[in-house]
């Protein structure tokens, strides 16, 4: 088979290269999967959201976070929760959750990234070991004419390295800068839908507190117009 004859052409290294390639394409689909699942639209996600807050229901609105897959839904529950509890700081309750979810979301890219960097570095390894043997070949032979053949397997050697370490290197580093993309996207959700709760909040506050300050004052009128009724 090809590969079998390019693992023994290409010496000992091509091990660790190969090895590099199966963990970089693991953790791609793994994340890749990841993303694709939590991936949703914050936009209607906020209408739901806002539509059952509007009549204060905080169980509904929960449930439905927790029925909604994504980073974003999750810190959307820690700021209903917070509200519930009668917390002011809304703001801080979002920035704790999303402190939570963001490490998440960058869990193993750094995995991707460092075998983007450090895949070429076998190559060249391997390469300096069949320049080596190379060498070593020159150095035993006795005869002052070195044919082709002699020379050929160190350098299919050196050559094979540094080209599966390339071969490793460019995919990953494709894969780690479309992964960090979809990170900032989930990220930039995150803030989106935090602030559109935080706003949602203080205006359904602010209505609030009017209806409670007209219903005071309606009170109070009518209680001045009992008393002067009682006097007259």
């Amino acid at each position: 088979m090809l590969f079998v004859r390019l693992m023994q052409d290409g010496g000992p290294v091509m091990w660790p290269i190969v090895l590099c390639s199966v963990i970089a394409f693991y953790v791609f689909l793994e994340k890749w999967f990841q993303f694709h699942r939590d991936q949703i639209k914050v936009d209607e996600l906020i209408r739901g959201l806002t539509n059952v807050l509007r009549r204060d229901g905080f169980i509904e609105a929960i449930s439905l976070c927790d029925h909604t897959p994504g980073p974003a839904a999750r810190v959307l529950t820690a700021m209903i929760l917070a509200c519930e509890r009668g917390e002011k700081d809304l703001e801080s309750a979002a920035e704790d959750a999303a402190l939570t979810e963001i490490p998440k979301l960058e869990r193993k890219l750094a995995v991707l990234g460092t075998i983007g960097y450090i895949a070429p570095l076998l190559g060249l390894f391997g390469t300096v070991l069949g320049m080596i043997r190379l060498f070593q070949t020159v150095a035993a032979e006795e005869s002052t004419y070195l044919t082709a053949t002699l020379l050929s397997s160190s350098l299919n050697m050196a050559l094979l390295t540094t080209a599966a370490g390339l071969a490793v290197a460019i995919p990953c580093y494709v894969a780690y800068n479309y992964l960090v993309s979809r990170v900032d996207a989930m990220t930039l959700d995150m803030e989106k839908a935090s602030r559109e709760m935080l706003r949602f909040f203080a205006s359904h506050q602010r209505g609030a507190d009017k209806a409670l300050s007209e219903a005071a004052e309606v009170e109070l009128e009518n209680v001045a117009e009992s008393e002067s009724g009682d006097e007259a």
